[in-house]
């Protein structure tokens, strides 16, 4: 027996542990039997597709793994396949990330459309494209005849009516919409429970091409079974009311809520639309990712991917309209396509996995600004500096960049790829708006392997880039692939010295590309730049398009001291992984050696907004912002440290000497000097690092005092720093129990007499 999903509002029944409707697991004692099904809304129309003959040379099935070049010079070697429908999540819209608002269900009644007629401006025969059925002086245009171009008939009249049986179970109930392959009727199943079903038909019978389509669906398309895909239960056939053809209806899960087009559509003041949120568009783009990389790991190709053929219920989101879906392998059917969404390939070489995840990327830009997508920027983007979201969203753009490309071999290879960078670009869009991090583990690089340019261990001022060596040993490396033969032995390899680690691998039977790769790093941390870059050579020769190589010469040319060529690949690397944390702080350390600190702010900024596991972001943050003169940006970064951290500690001491870093000694005040000893005695220090800390403190406080003579003493009534008041007078004698105090402390007899000398040279005079 099947049983009613109790949730307020929902008509839906349980099915495999899951509401049919709402997606949700029943509430705890909430089953029960399941009644004649109550009104759900209908689904949105979709818009007019055209028609392309020119068919693909080749097809075939995603692959394994890629070497292409793309534009940039470098390509994916990631493992790339389809999503199965168990890893799709119910109710999490935008990976748990981002919260969408859900969309209210309404009555279908409402929804079914009282005078269905196709609108003057989308009538076109199927055959020349030519308009027809338009209005001639003063007279309606004819809802079916012939085209006067190539004499083809054309009808844009619903072929069926209310009461209507279909294939002797399907009682129509009117009709939905109109879209690029035909009507869209809302009808009753009385076999099953009288539940809500959808029928489509053709829009024009005369069209032997669109009839060639639907038949296909009948084929294939029940074998397709997935979460965010709508459902197809059959096909039946119903004869023409007028010349009694057999006509083919494709009978299917009913869907109601809205389409992205259709949340697109509110306006602002001055009529614009007004675009969707960043996050919210691109939740709805990884719940239907998935969808898309199930059917390509089918051989299937969903070819008119488009904002009028998603539909979000409640919290659901389920890709509508599988009327151009083919095979493959298919060359010979028409492609459908939609201008301002297609790839501009389809016409010289045919549909694609990438063509597909193409419209994808142009439904996203469409959904989240304002710009000619028809006309001026039908096959590209409009600079980001024209459009204010993508200024802000620099990832997001790359992003776009990449999935857009005119080459479609620069572009993401699989849904999955696309998936994974796509959710590092949301984490980050969403950091940036409200500040709160959103770390993740990365499936291409491992974590940080050390923390660099945080300053020496008491705390010393840290100016200047870090070293290039000390980057790279702390940098995060590429993540070897697992599926290469010599993964193993990779992993279980004893050796970690550079020198070991070169002798063993040179030696294994095994040379393949990740073997090959190791030893090129091996060679980097060795410095060895010369030998790292002949084995890049010789990798990039035979393995052409590999995104790690392209890697590997930004830190050869970091340590060959040639900065802007190190900032040319981690930038190229940046664009091809634009949601990879690694590849921004590569580029961050980059932009700071060469000079360019704005640059290296901002990437330091978007590291470490988002996910506060990359340490030296932080600290690099910090640096180019005490560089600059912002000491309060700098304070402000190195007080984000957690003190969960293990760097904790060295950021706050870092603060303590930050707060009285002389940028512009006048800029010091009294609350700066108290901040800083009141941040150092909150810090849990060993006796011999405190004491060279409160020495450095004191003295710049002995010098700031000494220079401003007619600044009166602090005037905050029992204030003092480390038990000094602020004068001249106790700030010596505070300094000379410090010295006197490290010398106690030091082990080295010349070190020891040095410490006293200098505490006799502080101490003030005094008459004993």
């Amino acid at each position: 027996m099947t049983t009613a999903c109790a949730r307020p509002g929902c008509s839906g029944t349980i099915e495999d542990g899951f509401c049919t409707t709402c997606g949700m697991a029943p509430a705890a004692g909430s089953a029960t039997p399941a009644a004649a099904p109550v009104s759900t809304p209908a689904t949105g129309g979709a818009s007019r597709s055209e028609a392309l003959t020119t068919p693909r040379t080749s097809a075939g099935s995603l692959s394994v793994r890629s070497a292409r070049t793309g534009s940039t010079g470098i390509g994916s070697s990631r493992t790339s396949s389809g999503r199965t429908t168990g890893s799709t999540r119910r109710g999490r819209l935008g990976a748990g990330l981002v919260e969408v608002p859900p969309v209210p269900s309404v009555d279908p009644a409402v929804a079914v459309l009282a005078n269905p007629e196709v609108a003057e401006r989308k009538r076109f025969c199927s055959n020349c494209g030519q308009p027809v059925g338009r209005s001639r002086e003063g007279r309606p245009g004819r809802t079916e005849g012939f085209c006067r171009n190539c004499g083809s008939a054309y009808s844009f009249t619903p072929k069926l009516v209310k009461g209507d049986l279909v294939g002797g179970q399907y009682e129509v109930l009117g009709c939905l919409a109109h879209g690029g392959l035909g009507w869209i009727y809302l009808a009753r199943d009385r076999n099953v429970n009288d539940r809500w079903v959808v029928l489509k038909g053709l829009l024009d019978t005369g069209d032997s091409e669109a009839m060639a389509a639907a038949v296909a669906e009948r084929r294939f398309l029940a074998e397709v079974e997935h979460p965010n895909i709508v459902r197809i239960y059959n096909f039946v056939q119903h004869p023409d009311p007028k010349s009694g053809t057999m006509v083919g209806y494709i009978v299917m899960e009913y869907v109601g809520g809205r389409s992205l087009k259709d949340l697109r559509s509110e306006r602002d003041g001055g009529g614009q639309l007004v675009p969707l949120p960043v996050g919210q568009a691109i939740a709805y783009a990884l719940e239907v990712l998935p969808a898309l990389g199930y059917l390509h790991g089918l051989g299937l190709l969903y070819c008119d991917f488009k904002p009028d053929n998603v539909i979000q219920s409640e919290e659901q989101v389920k890709l509508i309209d599988l009327g151009a879906v083919r095979h493959m392998a298919d060359v010979d059917s028409p492609i459908y396509k939609t201008d301002g969404y297609c790839a501009p390939e389809l016409a010289t070489e045919g549909m694609s996995p990438s063509a597909d995840l193409y419209t994808v990327a142009r439904t996203l830009a469409v959904l989240t600004f304002n710009f000619d997508y028809l006309g001026a920027y039908k096959e590209t983007l409009p600079p980001a500096g024209d459009v204010p979201v993508l200024t802000r969203h620099g990832s997001y753009y790359r992003f776009l960049t990449r999935a857009t490309s005119a080459d479609p071999d620069a572009r993401f290879e699989s849904a999955t790829e696309m998936v994974d960078q796509l959710t590092g670009v949301l984490r980050e869009a969403l950091a940036t708006e409200d500040g709160q991090p959103r770390p993740a583990m990365s499936t291409l690089f491992s974590p940080e392997r050390g923390v660099f340019g945080a300053g020496s261990d008491d705390g010393q001022p840290f100016t200047g880039a870090p070293a290039p060596a000390a980057v790279v040993a702390g940098l995060p490396v590429p993540q070897v692939d697992t599926t290469d033969p010599a993964a193993g032995l990779l992993a279980t390899s004893a050796a970690t010295e550079p020198a070991a680690v070169i002798g063993s691998l040179s030696a294994a039977p095994l040379q393949t590309i990740e073997v090959r790769l190791r030893i090129a790093r091996a060679r980097i941390e060795q410095g060895d730049v010369v030998g790292a870059g002949r084995d890049l050579d010789a990798i990039a020769a035979t393995d052409p398009g590999d995104w790690r190589v392209t890697w590997y010469r930004g830190l050869t040319a970091l340590l060959a001291n040639n900065p802007a060529q190190a900032r040319v690949h981690f930038d190229a690397v940046y664009g091809w992984l634009p949601g990879e944390p690694a590849a921004k702080l590569a580029l961050a350390v980059a932009e700071e050696h060469a000079g360019n600190p704005a640059a290296a702010a901002r990437y330091y900024d978007l590291v470490w907004r988002t996910d506060h596991n990359y340490v030296s972001a932080a600290f690099g943050l910090a640096r180019v912002r005490l560089s600059a003169g912002d000491r309060a940006g700098c304070i402000a970064t190195l007080d984000s440290v957690p003190a969960s951290s293990s760097h904790y500690v060295a950021a706050q001491l870092l603060a303590v000497r930050a707060g009285v870093h002389p940028v512009r000694q006048s800029e010091i005040t009294e609350g700066d000097l108290l901040t800083a000893g009141a941040r150092l005695e909150a810090v849990d220090l060993d006796a011999e690092r405190r004491t060279r800390l409160a020495i450095h403190v004191l003295d710049t406080a002995m010098h700031w005092v000494a220079g401003m003579p007619n600044r009166p003493a602090i005037a905050i009534a029992g204030k003092r720093l480390l038990g000094c008041a602020l004068t001249e007078r106790d700030l010596r004698f505070g300094l000379e129990r410090q010295y006197r105090s490290l010398a106690r402390l030091s082990t080295d007899s010349r070190q020891r007499v040095s410490l006293v000398d200098q505490a006799n040279t502080v101490r003030p005079v005094t008459w004993v």
